[in-house]
């Protein structure tokens, strides 16, 4: 069985679907083959709706799929970047392509983790992370991209309640990165991770 953290073989069939985001109607071309290709993804929806999307600063859509977070905050925040990246390479090319539409492909990188700058870092982080890759790479994953916020940056993940938003909040906190459960609506665990550096 083929995963949405893979990029699928052969021909994928392209949908469109439509979603408000930070009060802004969006119609996104997706596709099989990427996480939550034919919708967006409640958990994603609950974690646009809990906070307000910055105005500035330079973010980092972690896992992006088709790139509602990342094409929805450069629509919203008119001085923000962001860099989308996802392993999955239609995901990727998805990004651009939404990013395109929405008049915001000059403020939208959408690309593979190994191409990100070395030296990139982000005032915050959104991400619906890839829970289903298990929790070693899980970790990896978050170990990878949390030291590159900024000493006044935040992350803000969302997940389910199900699939260990409370272990993985635990888990956060003992690796030193304070960690604040902000909302718990529908199943689905909002977090908020401050720099580690901050825990001193």
């Amino acid at each position: 069985m083929s995963h949405y953290f893979h990029t699928p073989e052969g021909p994928v069939t392209q949908r469109r679907i439509a979603a408000t985001i930070f009060d802004h109607d969006h119609t996104f071309t997706t596709a099989g083959g990427v996480f939550s290709g034919s919708r967006l993804d409640p958990g994603t929806a609950v974690l646009l709706r809990t906070f307000e999307p910055p105005q500035s600063g330079h973010l980092l859509d972690l896992g992006c799929g088709f790139g509602p977070i990342a094409v929805g905050l450069a629509v919203a925040g008119p001085a923000v970047t962001v860099d989308a990246v996802d392993v999955n390479a239609l995901a990727v090319e998805l990004t651009r392509v939404n990013a395109a539409e929405a008049g915001v492909a000059d403020r939208v990188r959408a690309t593979a983790p190994d191409d990100v700058p070395p030296d990139a870092t982000y005032s915050q982080i959104w991400s619906n992370p890839p829970i289903r890759i298990g929790k070693e790479a899980l970790h990896t994953l978050l170990l990878t991209w949390l030291p590159r916020l900024t000493p006044d940056g935040v992350a803000r993940l969302v997940v389910s309640k199900n699939l260990g938003g409370d272990s993985l909040q635990r888990w956060l906190i003992d690796q030193g990165y304070p960690t604040e459960r902000v909302a718990s609506t529908k199943g689905f665990r909002i977090l908020e991770v401050s720099p580690a550096s901050s825990a001193a």
